[in-house]
C-alpha cells in the first residue's frame, strides 16, 4: 500500500518581537521547534522600520566565536566595522560574510547621513555555524556585490542565490566546509516556484517577507503569512507561489549539524568548554577592539 501524500510544510514557526539596541527585530530561529536548518541556527528579521532624523541603529562592538555573520539588507544601510580593521558599508543586495572563527568583534551602526535625515531599514541577519574542523580558525571578512551574486530566472520567479549552493549555481561568498544555501526570491503573481528536493539540501526553510504565498506539494497547499518562517518536509518537492499579488521570500537550507551546537549569547560552539572561555574572555578584556569605534562595548548578559 502506497504512503500517504506527504504536506509541504512540518513546521510552522511565528516570529518573536524583540528589541535590539532600540531596533525591532522578529527572531526567527532558534525555536523549540526547530533549533536550526542546516547550519543555520539564528535568523532575524529587522524592521521595516522607519527611523527618524536624529535617530540610528547603534550596534556596539560586540564578540562572535564558532559561526559566520551576514546581514543582507532589502533597503536601507549600515556601516560594519570588526576588530580585523575591515570597515565596509551594507548596501542592499550586497553581502557582507564575517567568519568568527576562535573569535573576532564587531559594530553595526547607522552612517553620518542616513542619522541625520533619517532612513527605511529592513533587512535579515543570520548565523551560520562553522563546521567543527573550521572552530579554532583565524576570524576572516568577506565583501561581495550584490552584482556578482547569481541569479536564476525560473517562469516569473527570480532567484538571488546569496551563499552556498543551490538551485544548480554557486555563490561566491566562501562558506566553508557545510552544506547550505541562502536565497531570495521574488513571485511574480501567479507565477510558482518549485523547490526540488535536487535543488537544495535536506533541510529548508522558507520566510515570506512581504505577500502571502502558497506552499504546495502533492499532499497539500499550506498559506504562508507575511512574516512566518516555513520548515518544510523533507525529501518533498515543493512549489511556493504568491496568490494574489508579488512576494519575496527568504530561502535557507543545509545538511542537518552532524554534532549539537551550545548557544550562550553571541556564542556557538561544539564544545561548551569553549563556551566559557569567550564568555570569560568578554568580561575580562580581552577580545580585541575594533578599529575607528570606540563606542561602548556591549555587556555579557547576566
Amino acid at each position: 500500500m502506497a504512503a500517504a501524500p506527504t504536506s509541504p510544510i512540518r513546521e510552522l514557526l511565528e516570529p518573536r518581537a524583540r528589541d535590539v539596541e532600540g531596533l525591532p527585530v522578529a527572531r526567527l530561529l532558534p525555536q523549540v521547534r526547530a533549533r536550526s536548518i542546516g547550519p543555520y541556527v539564528f535568523f532575524d528579521r529587522m524592521g521595516p522600520v522607519q527611523l527618524a532624523p536624529g535617530q540610528g541603529v547603534d550596534v556596539g562592538p560586540h564578540p562572535h566565536i564558532g559561526l559566520a555573520t551576514v546581514t543582507y539588507l532589502l533597503e536601507g544601510t549600515l556601516v560594519h566595522r570588526d576588530s580585523l580593521g575591515v570597515e565596509q558599508r551594507i548596501e542592499p543586495g550586497d553581502v557582507n560574510w564575517m567568519r568568527a572563527g576562535r573569535g573576532v568583534v564587531h559594530s553595526e551602526r547607522s552612517g553620518d547621513a542616513e542619522r541625520r535625515h533619517g532612513a527605511r531599514l529592513h533587512g535579515l541577519q543570520l548565523w551560520a555555524a562553522h563546521g567543527v574542523e573550521e572552530e579554532d580558525d583565524e576570524p576572516s571578512f568577506q565583501h561581495v556585490p550584490g552584482a556578482e551574486l547569481p541569479r536564476v530566472v525560473r517562469g516569473g520567479s527570480e532567484v538571488t542565490l546569496i551563499a552556498g549552493r543551490g538551485f544548480g549555481v554557486a555563490s561566491p561568498v566562501e562558506v566553508g566546509s557545510l552544506e547550505q544555501a541562502f536565497a531570495v526570491a521574488s513571485l511574480a503573481a501567479g507565477e510558482g516556484l518549485l523547490l526540488r528536493v535536487d535543488d537544495l539540501h535536506r533541510e529548508r526553510g522558507v520566510l515570506a517577507i512581504d505577500g502571502e504565498i502558497d506552499c504546495a506539494s502533492e499532499g497539500g497547499t499550506a498559506r504562508l503569512a507575511a512574516g512566518r518562517l516555513a520548515v518544510l518536509a523533507e525529501g518533498v518537492d515543493v512549489t511556493l507561489s504568491a496568490p494574489a499579488a508579488g512576494a519575496r521570500v527568504a530561502i535557507l537550507s543545509g545538511a542537518p549539524l552532524a554534532e549539537p551546537r551550545h548557544m550562550r549569547w553571541n556564542f556557538v560552539s561544539s564544545r561548551e568548554d569553549r563556551i566559557l572561555q569567550a564568555v570569560a574572555r568578554w568580561r575580562e578584556g580581552r577580545f580585541p577592539q575594533v578599529p575607528g569605534d570606540d563606542g561602548e562595548p556591549l555587556p555579557m548578559p547576566d
